[in-house]
């Protein structure tokens, strides 16, 4: 029979977490490392250890609430998302699937439920990147994607280093952050779906079966600062207007590529001044592909479009890439595991692929894992806006749970 969570507290649980970085328009400005960061974090502690779980906290602040199994040679089932949020943030990205991680905990408490391998409910560090780029790296270094002195040297537009804001706010563990060490038997990872596919369908349920790739560009322009009214057109050398002609370039590649997708989030002009043709501008890129092949292609038709655009409009530029997430396939006991509960419980499903990254992206290279998404509210994330149904939160996290325990009766069998 399944296994189904208290509703009406996980409800009461988002709402009543969104006040730590909570907006005047019902978002949640909540970035990472922050003071409201380091509240959430406190209370997060605090909810695990008044249900007799162990609590701690590795080299990168990853916070983990562990429920002791019967087996302690197994390493725990993870359930796993993220507690800081975009500037102009929702209450669901990432949180829901730390609380539901939570919830399920409390469930399983409530009910008295042992399970084989323990269970850990997971707060991953940094994921958004909006503060600290690049995103996922707390989780990044756990699957050893990225050092911890990588992670550690990050700073934000006020230039403040990552490892001493996480040493600022407490959460500087001494626990390694290293997935070889501290292991999971599995992860697990709800999350509102960022998209508007479940919703247009209906559909309460999204069985993820990974997640595709990720590059992220630094775009350079330089010309010529020079008068706004005695620089004739024709012998301007204007960096802003370059970028922007690169940017409608980059637009069209996205375009004529299946499923890729181009974003300019950031755009500096120097030297800013109203009657000053601009002689500098930086630029971020964000592309994006389910296959890694396709991307590289994008890849290669921007930097050949680029440099062209630069040579006519008499520009210098760079164009480097920093970051690089590899499509991702998640494990097929995993996404078993989430069918299994789907069915289980009798919800409407299909199949998806992730559009943005996830923390899930990096616990997939050390250990089997899956993700589960929810509809939201006409698709929007990222945006102040972001909301879900209550009805598909609590879905989604019996999926969760159950999932959780199908996965563990797996291990109890040894037929994983």
């Amino acid at each position: 029979m399944a296994i189904k969570v208290n509703g009406d507290r996980l409800w009461s649980t988002i709402q009543d977490t969104a006040k730590w970085g909570g907006t005047a328009k019902g978002g949640v400005c909540r970035p990472a490392l922050s003071d409201d960061d380091r509240a959430v974090r406190d209370w997060f502690v605090a909810a695990g250890r008044e249900i007799g779980c162990e609590v701690f906290w590795d080299e990168l602040g990853n916070v983990f609430v562990k429920r002791q199994g019967k087996n302690k040679d197994l390493p725990p089932i993870g359930i796993g998302s993220h507690l800081d949020t975009q500037f102009t943030g929702g209450k669901f990205d990432g949180i829901l699937g730390v609380l539901c991680g939570l919830e399920v905990l409390r469930t399983l408490h409530d009910q008295g439920i042992e399970t084989n391998a323990g269970i850990v409910a997971v707060c991953w560090t940094n994921e958004e990147g909006c503060r600290f780029t690049p995103a996922m790296v707390a989780s990044g270094v756990w699957g050893g994607a990225f050092t911890k002195e990588y992670a550690y040297s990050r700073e934000d537009p006020q230039h403040l280093r990552f490892g001493d804001e996480l040493e600022r706010i407490g959460y500087k563990g001494t626990v390694p952050c290293d997935g070889n060490v501290n292991k999971l038997s599995a992860h697990f990872e709800l999350h509102i779906e960022q998209g508007p596919v479940l919703e247009d369908e209906k559909i309460p349920i999204g069985v993820v079966v990974g997640v595709q790739a990720i590059r992220w560009y630094n775009c350079t322009v330089t010309g010529q600062d020079c008068h706004a009214g005695t620089t004739p057109m024709h012998l301007r050398r204007n960096a802003l207007h370059a970028a922007c002609v690169m940017i409608d370039a980059l637009n069209s590649i996205a375009l004529r590529f299946s499923q890729g997708v181009s974003t300019v989030g950031v755009i500096e002009s120097k030297p800013g001044s109203v009657n000053t043709v601009p002689g500098f501008c930086h630029f971020t890129v964000d592309l994006r592909n389910p296959d890694d092949e396709v991307l590289e292609e994008m890849e290669k038709e921007a930097e050949k479009e680029l440099a062209e655009i630069a040579t006519r409009l008499k520009v210098t530029h760079k164009f480097e890439r920093f970051w690089t997430c590899p499509a991702t396939k998640f494990h097929p006991d995993c996404i078993s595991a989430v069918q299994k509960s789907v069915d289980a419980l009798g919800y409407p499903a299909r199949t998806i692929t992730s559009g943005a990254g996830h923390d899930s992206v990096y616990t997939a290279k050390l250990c089997p894992t899956s993700m589960v998404f929810i509809p939201c509210l006409d698709g929007i994330s990222h945006n102040e806006r972001e909301s879900a149904e209550k009805v598909d939160c609590e879905m989604g996290a019996n999926v969760l749970c159950n999932a959780v325990l199908h996965f563990d009766a797996q291990l109890a069998s040894g037929k994983k």
